[in-house]
């Protein structure tokens, strides 16, 4: 089975468990509603159903908590430094020594608990707690919520609700804990069998991380040491954690304004069979338009790659700041409307304004300003 076979697959085994779980749910609210109905108690079916229906918005929100959560509390215990925590697009970020509270989201999570991990004892990292923390939370919550629901009366409303919030973290276990790449990142359980099959993904996996803390500290790729971004041999790039190294390495050469090699090097392990995440292949692929625009700027080279699926891709992750820089850049370079470049300017700031990595900001502004001297905007 090749590798495109697996993801539909595991697409359509996470659409399939999803509505089963929406079915569930939808049981547990008839037979709430039939004992409300059985103890001769008034009620408007229609608002209590449509009260049921915020509760499974409302248990899948807490149970998200609950899974980051988990990854901080056996983080911590395990040695780790937090560094932000995020559920959908709100993120408490720790800088300075102090708690800051931006703006970001990243298509296909609900939630981020990020951490800088401990040193190595004796050549050894912990890494599996930190990576199934989360499932293992959902697990002990929803033991909890169901062995709460019997001990209320049946036709309490938290009964029902307690039960809808223990099948929802069981859901969110599975779903996390079992190796599976659904939408545009891998899940823990992929991350933690990526971890468990070499010490070079456990290297690649420790690296990200501290890259991430020092960008959370404003610091921006080329910043930081010259020995994290080692380029992995072509076989290691089968393993995801590795392959988070080579896209690494792409991005501090972009950032180094070393274009042409970026653009090579990224052409290249975008071309060979990989477990690159298809949230960083299409952030990558930004990166070789980009390159492109600047350079040669050739019609039929765009076309090739801006292709309907990394359209589809950069619509899903139109607040990142490298996808608005790129669409800035080829409404200025490609389409030579400055209008549209405007608005795409308007949006960008937008974003920047409660973005947590402010060197990453930097690094997009250049290449904005580079844009704009070379659609004749600004001087030299």
């Amino acid at each position: 089975m090749n590798t495109k076979q697996k993801k539909s697959r595991a697409q359509i085994a996470g659409i399939v468990l999803y509505m089963l779980t929406g079915a569930a749910c939808g049981i547990l609210i008839v037979i709430y509603m039939e004992k409300l109905e059985a103890a001769g108690m008034q009620f408007s079916s229609l608002l209590l159903f449509i009260l049921m229906f915020l509760s499974v918005y409302a248990a899948m929100l807490i149970q998200t908590v609950i899974h980051e959560a988990g990854h901080l509390v056996f983080g911590l215990a395990t040695g780790y430094q937090f560094v932000s925590f995020r559920i959908y697009n709100l993120m408490l970020l720790k800088k300075d020594g102090k708690l800051h509270l931006r703006r970001m989201s990243l298509a296909g999570t609900g939630g981020q608990c990020l951490m800088s991990p401990p040193d190595p004892k004796d050549g050894k990292t912990p890494v599996l707690l930190y990576n199934f923390g989360g499932a293992v939370m959902n697990l002990i919550a929803s033991a909890i919520f169901l062995a709460a629901s019997f001990l209320l009366p049946e036709v309490s409303f938290f009964s029902v609700f307690f039960r809808i919030l223990a099948l929802i973290g069981v859901v969110f276990a599975f779903m996390n804990g079992v190796p599976l790449r659904i939408g545009p990142a891998d899940n823990d359980g992929t991350n933690a069998l990526a971890l468990m099959r070499s010490d070079e993904a456990v290297r690649a996996f420790r690296i990200q991380l501290k890259a991430n803390a020092e960008a959370a500290c404003g610091k921006r790729l080329r910043d930081m040491p010259a020995d994290w971004f080692a380029v992995p041999d072509d076989s290691s790039m089968n393993n995801s954690m590795t392959a988070s190294a080579g896209v690494l390495a792409c991005g501090r050469l972009m950032d180094e304004h070393r274009f042409a090699e970026a653009d090579e090097l990224t052409e290249h392990l975008l071309s060979i069979e990989s477990r690159i995440m298809p949230l960083h292949r299409c952030l990558m692929t930004c990166d070789r338009i980009f390159a492109e625009l600047i350079s040669g700027n050739d019609p039929d080279k765009l076309s090739t790659l801006l292709t309907e699926d990394q359209k589809k891709m950069m619509k899903t992750a139109e607040t990142v700041p490298s996808v608005l820089r790129t669409e800035y850049a080829y409404a200025l370079l490609a389409e030579h409307d400055t209008e549209k470049a405007r608005k795409i300017e308007e949006k960008f700031e937008k974003t920047a304004s409660g973005y947590p990595y402010s060197g990453e900001l930097s690094g997009e502004k250049e290449f904005m300003q580079l844009a704009r001297r070379l659609a004749g905007l600004t001087e030299e």
